[in-house]
Order: C-alpha cells, then sequence, then structure tokens
C-alpha cells in the first residue's frame, strides 16, 4: 500500500467513525525545504480552527505493524485534545497593529525553497533566507506560529523592511537565545533516556565528555532558535569570548559554534554537515550544507565553503 492509498484510507475510516457530522480531507501541505506532506483535517461546523494531522509518522507506524484502527483510534484521541473548546477569533490578524508585537525571523535555506520564497516575504542572507511568522499564544491555541505570506503584508498594508525591524525587536524578547557546551548538552539528551534504561554507564558517560571547544546556540523553547545568529550584537558578544568561530548549522533549530584552533579542515567541517543533514536531520528541517565562520575583526558572517 502506498501512501496515498493509506491516506484514503484512513480519511474514510475516520469520517465513518466520527459519523455524519463531521466531513475529513486529506491535502498535500509543502514545508520547509519542498517537503510535501498529508494533512488530515477533520473539519466540523462548531470550530473554525482546526489541527492539522500529519499522517507520516501513522505511515510508518502502520509499515511496522500498527492495526488502522489503532491509527484511527489515535488520530481521533489527538483530534480531540489539540481541538479549541470553543470557536477562536481570529478576526485580530487582520489588524497589523494587533499583531506587530509577536511578528518574528526564522531562517531557511534559499535552495529547495524557491517556490514558496514566490509567497512570502523575506531578505536574502548569504545563502539563507530571513523570513517572518507570527508568533500565537493563548489559552485557545497554545503556542504555535504563522507563516508570513505576501497576502497577509498586503492586507496590513506593510513591508519587508518594516517586518524585518519589528522581528529584530520581537524574536530575541519573545524567543531569548541560550548556548550551552556540547557536554551540557549530551548531558541532559542521556538524562532524558535515563528513564528507558539506555544511559551509559558512570564511567562510559565520563568518556564522552572529553574538553572541546562545540558550543550549541539556539533559544530558550529550541524551535527555530539557528535564527539566533541573528541576534544584534550576539555574535560579537560570544567573540569576546571564542573570539574567531565556525558556525555549522545542525538544523533550523539550532547551529553549533566551533572555536577556531588552528587545526580544524573546513572541508572536512563542511563534508560532516553534509553527512549529518543526510542521515540525522529531518529533510524539512535542514537548514544549509555550508560551512559558515565569524570573524570578531569584522564582525560579520561568511560562507567558508
Amino acid at each position: 500500500m502506498e501512501m496515498n492509498e493509506f491516506a484514503g484510507k484512513v480519511r474514510d475510516a475516520v469520517e465513518k467513525k466520527l459519523g455524519k457530522a463531521y466531513k475529513v480531507e486529506v491535502r498535500e501541505v509543502q514545508k520547509n525545504n519542498g517537503v510535501m506532506l498529508h494533512g488530515l483535517l477533520i473539519l466540523n461546523d462548531d470550530r473554525n480552527v482546526i489541527p492539522t494531522l500529519y499522517l507520516e509518522p501513522f505511515w510508518e507506524a502502520y509499515v511496522s505493524g500498527v492495526t488502522l484502527a489503532e491509527i484511527v483510534r489515535r488520530l481521533i484521541k489527538i483530534y480531540r485534545e489539540d481541538l479549541p473548546k470553543t470557536k477562536v477569533d481570529i478576526g485580530f490578524f487582520g489588524n497589523f497593529d494587533e499583531v506587530s508585537e509577536r511578528i518574528c525571523y526564522r531562517l531557511i535555506r534559499q535552495k529547495g525553497n524557491e517556490e514558496l520564497l514566490q509567497e512570502i516575504p523575506y531578505i536574502p542572507f548569504l545563502d539563507l533566507a530571513i523570513c517572518f511568522f507570527y508568533a500565537y499564544s493563548g489559552e485557545a491555541l497554545g503556542e504555535g506560529t504563522i507563516l508570513i505570506r505576501n497576502s497577509h503584508m498586503e492586507l496590513w498594508h506593510t513591508n519587508t523592511k518594516k517586518l524585518m525591524n519589528l522581528a529584530q525587536e520581537n524574536t530575541p524578547e519573545l524567543f531569548p537565545w541560550r548556548y550551552d557546551s556540547m557536554e551540557q548538552v549530551l548531558r541532559e539528551m542521556m538524562e532524558e533516556e535515563e528513564y528507558s534504561g539506555s544511559l551509559p554507564e558512570e564511567e562510559e558517560r565520563e568518556s564522552l565528555f572529553t574538553d572541546t571547544p562545540l558550543w550549541v546556540l539556539t533559544n530558550r523553547q529550541r524551535i527555530q532558535g539557528a535564527s539566533c545568529i541573528l541576534y544584534p550584537g550576539l555574535l560579537k558578544r560570544l567573540a569576546a569570548e571564542k573570539r574567531n568561530f565556525y558556525l555549522l548549522p545542525s538544523s533550523i533549530h539550532e547551529v553549533i559554534l566551533l572555536a577556531e584552533q588552528g587545526s580544524e579542515t573546513p572541508q572536512r567541517l563542511k563534508d560532516m554537515i553534509a553527512e549529518v543533514n543526510r542521515t540525522q536531520v529531518a529533510p524539512e528541517e535542514v537548514l544549509s550544507d555550508s560551512l559558515y565562520y565569524y570573524d570578531f575583526r569584522e564582525e560579520n558572517v561568511k560562507i567558508v565553503l
């Protein structure tokens, strides 16, 4: 069974389970880097905002042996948990004054996003693109983001420069930066795995934590944290301690800072970035295969390779 056939079977089964009061649709949703996902939408006249349930993880579960009935049960459970309890007033989104304090930016790569970039306001940055989103937060919808498109910019009678000015102020405030040593990040990851019984013995753990010039830069939410490299004055501040450093784009959520020590081989670092992107990072979360470098004298970021 292929993905499209699976999506159709799930749609029909969910609609049958919920009854005539609901209409269920499957739509292809374009994500970052040209990735297309299958989103399940459960429509009901009582709600004007509904969650999109992406079917790819459920397809993997189905291939691994989970029954269709169990997948339908899980989808309906998630839908009911994520559905706002009442209708949501979204009229505020048409008022620029009401949204301006939560307009933020994020980084995506230009290559692979050519079609998307035709539909959204953005600013080129090296081989990347600075694009914009509205960060919503509230009891009804929880925490999330809405990508700002050209149609929104026209509705608000604004421009890309204005969006950038707002985002430059809002993003560091709403998504404060943090940077941790790779040792600390690895410790946190292993502490999370401790409950599954997979934490190494103490002597094994200590052997992982040799002195390293690696640091991870992200935001407190660890969401779209690669944009922290745009925060005014931040890289200059970090360079006061680390001097010159390489920036390895780990994903759209974080970058790795590698202090320059004179023994690095740029081509090897670039090859490592590409290999990690191919094998360890979800396609829609890849930021770039490029190796970047911050020069504290010039106070700028450049592409090395």
